[in-house]
């Protein structure tokens, strides 16, 4: 008997800002960077990667791939990506100085 398998996005699931929030910050906390990319790509498929692509004024394939945790965008392309998902995130200095 063939396993049927279809794909999953997390963001299906995820249903208020902070529960999307709450992944997000735990993506980015990940000691591998590729984690928060690929969460970021979630959250665009989720938005319609077309559009995210258009808004942040980069190829949708190249999007893909920079989102895929196999590329290596760098800082202004995941800037503008961050910017076209509406993201905003907050610096936070967790140690006591």
């Amino acid at each position: 008997m063939k396993t049927e398998t279809t794909l999953y996005n997390p963001f299906d699931y995820l249903e208020s800002p902070e529960e999307i929030n709450a992944y997000l910050a735990t993506a980015f906390l990940d000691e591998d960077p590729r984690v928060f990319l690929v969460a970021l790509g979630f959250l665009a498929r989720k938005k319609g990667m077309a559009e995210v692509a258009r808004i942040a004024g980069v190829n949708r394939e190249s999007l893909y791939k920079s989102l895929s945790g196999e590329g290596n965008p760098g800082y202004a392309t995941i800037a503008r990506v961050i910017r076209a998902l509406n993201i905003r995130i907050v610096p936070e200095n967790s140690a006591a100085m």
